[in-house]
């Protein structure tokens, strides 16, 4: 039996909605000047930490398609005992997944950041939040929000962050079958890379489109109709490049009777917005008391499997 390193209880690594995403500009080097607005939810994936021999980084969990070296957990747990400076212990990775692949929801830079922020704990190396921000760009340019753990404007790749407060409204979250390709999507020639710069002020007043979601309802019919389906129902956006999609509800119930509705072929799940992750409500937990109190709520949300 493998003995945890330190404290067994879960680690949540929580998903993001993009709120609004705008291409705005392309730099010399290919990569894509955006405008985004993160937010968190509460539907979370969850990641315990067990004891290793030095020099042992291992996921205990298989994840389907993701080889266990190309997995950002793994990659992130080398990164942080590399920059350590000092010897670290091993560590095997236990995942839960509830996010869903591919989905636009950051499960695998999330995933990262919570091994960031966990192991710079459980291995008492005190690195800064800022740090370990730099550590998490070099593996994805969302692990940084992750991180750091508040809600945020972002401009740039996504790299540069505005702690902002949004209202935090219950969502429906939909998968539709099928998965989009980021690098396809960002790659199309229809995509629009010249979107108007707005402010936050501005996002709060008129709101925001996601600028892949022509290129992606284009390309991949089935989001198009979840689009579709859900907009009966509130303002339907996707998230990221895809697949998955969602909208703000009145409330929870309302957004259960609309999940009693969805086609059977599609996932769903009711989830609320957090401006604070519960990454850092676990971290602070742990700090003060040794992590053993009550859960943040992380599993409180709705789903439904098609």
């Amino acid at each position: 039996m493998s003995r945890p390193l330190g404290n067994p209880d879960p680690w949540p690594a929580p998903g993001k909605l993009n709120l609004f995403l705008h291409v705005v500009g392309r730099r010399p080097d290919g990569y894509h000047e955006l405008q985004t607005a993160f937010q968190f939810i509460d539907l979370a994936d969850s990641l315990r930490f067990f004891e290793r021999p030095a020099g042992v980084v291992e996921r205990l969990d298989d994840l389907p398609g993701v080889p266990a070296e190309d997995d950002l957990v793994v990659r992130a747990a080398r990164l942080l005992a590399s920059a350590a400076g000092r010897a670290v212990p091993g560590v095997a990775i236990g995942l839960e997944k509830r996010l869903p692949l591919g989905g636009g929801v950051g499960g695998g830079s999330s995933d990262a950041a919570t091994v960031l922020v966990a192991l710079n704990h459980l291995w008492n190396l005190g690195l800064p939040p800022s740090t370990l921000a730099g550590l998490g760009l070099t593996l994805g340019a969302d692990v940084p929000v992750f991180v750091l753990g508040h809600a945020a404007w972002a401009e740039g790749v996504g790299e540069r962050l505005q702690p902002v407060d949004f209202p935090e409204p219950v969502y429906l979250l939909l998968r539709p079958d099928g998965a989009v390709s980021t690098g396809e999507v960002f790659k199309a020639p229809e995509l629009t890379r010249d979107s108007a710069i707005t402010t936050i002020t501005g996002f709060l007043q008129a709101g925001g489109r996601n600028d892949f979601e022509p290129v992606v309802r284009r390309r991949h019919p089935e989001v198009s109709s979840a689009l579709d389906w859900l907009a009966q129902y509130g303002t339907a956006r996707l998230t990221g490049t895809g697949s998955c999609v969602f909208a703000a509800m009145p409330d929870a119930a309302r957004a259960g009777a609309v999940l009693a509705r969805l086609p059977p072929k599609w996932q769903g799940w009711v989830t609320a917005g957090r401006n604070r992750s519960p990454l850092l409500e676990r971290l602070a937990r742990e700090r003060t008391h040794g992590g053993r109190e009550a859960s943040s709520g992380t599993d409180c949300h709705a789903g439904r499997t098609g």
